[in-house]
């Protein structure tokens, strides 16, 4: 369900495996059960979550403070997060912003509006990874409920693998949280997380393409908002 990467005495730093809902579902356990049992610590606080078909970096506090002050830095944008994703279709614009409000749809799928009293905002680059297949760094500057797989669709450019977006079918929905950057206690942290699974995530083409293109993807000239 989850690898460690990263343990800290205020925070826990993990990989969370495509396919895992953050909470239990029925019996099903979730992330924060086989959490709390394979690190064998109760004392873990989520901060923020994925969705189920996400995989990649996840931070649980490992007390009530540590949680209340990751909550300010994500309340305050202040946590810098970065998403690769993978379509098979070409996008309308290879790089730039997407901002609009969302509203529910049906089947449990979201859509993006042109009016923006309360935006979802999401800046994003876009590269080649062969024919047929582009590569999106994502960096979403706020947290609405399927952000980026909308962002992705309102590009013409569903993520592979992600059918309730109109994604190509795939052995997996190709959406990876891949990289983080924050202050705490007046540290600075930047962590980096390449996707591990997934056919199209471990190939030599899109490994090529990350060191090429994204391996510290703070750097980048990000498009304006």
């Amino acid at each position: 369900m989850f690898s460690l990467l990263y343990s800290d005495p205020r925070f826990y730093l993990i990989n969370k495996h495509a396919g895992v809902s953050f909470h239990r579902e029925g019996e099903e356990d979730g992330l924060l059960d086989a959490v709390r049992a394979g690190l064998r610590d109760d004392a873990v606080w989520p901060v923020h979550r994925l969705d189920r078909v996400t995989s990649g970096l996840i931070l649980l506090a490992r007390s009530s403070q540590v949680a209340s002050q990751f909550g300010s830095a994500f309340a305050d944008h202040a946590v810098e997060k970065y998403y690769l994703a993978l379509s098979d279709r070409k996008p309308q614009k290879k790089q730039g912003l997407i901002k609009g409000d969302m509203e529910k749809g049906r089947g449990g799928a979201w859509r993006l509006l042109p009016a923006v009293q309360n935006p979802a905002i999401t800046q994003f680059f876009s590269f080649s990874v062969q024919p047929g297949l582009r590569l999106f760094l994502l960096r979403p500057h706020s947290g609405k409920t399927h952000q980026l797989r909308v962002a992705m669709k309102s590009q013409s450019a569903p993520i592979l693998g992600d059918v309730l977006y109109g994604g190509s079918p795939a052995d997996r929905a190709y959406l990876h949280a891949y990289a983080l950057r924050f202050m705490l206690d007046g540290e600075a942290f930047s962590f980096v997380c390449p996707p591990d699974h997934g056919a199209e995530f471990v190939s030599e083409a899109l490994h090529t393409c990350l060191q090429r293109e994204a391996s510290a993807p703070w750097a980048l000239a990000w498009p304006k908002i």
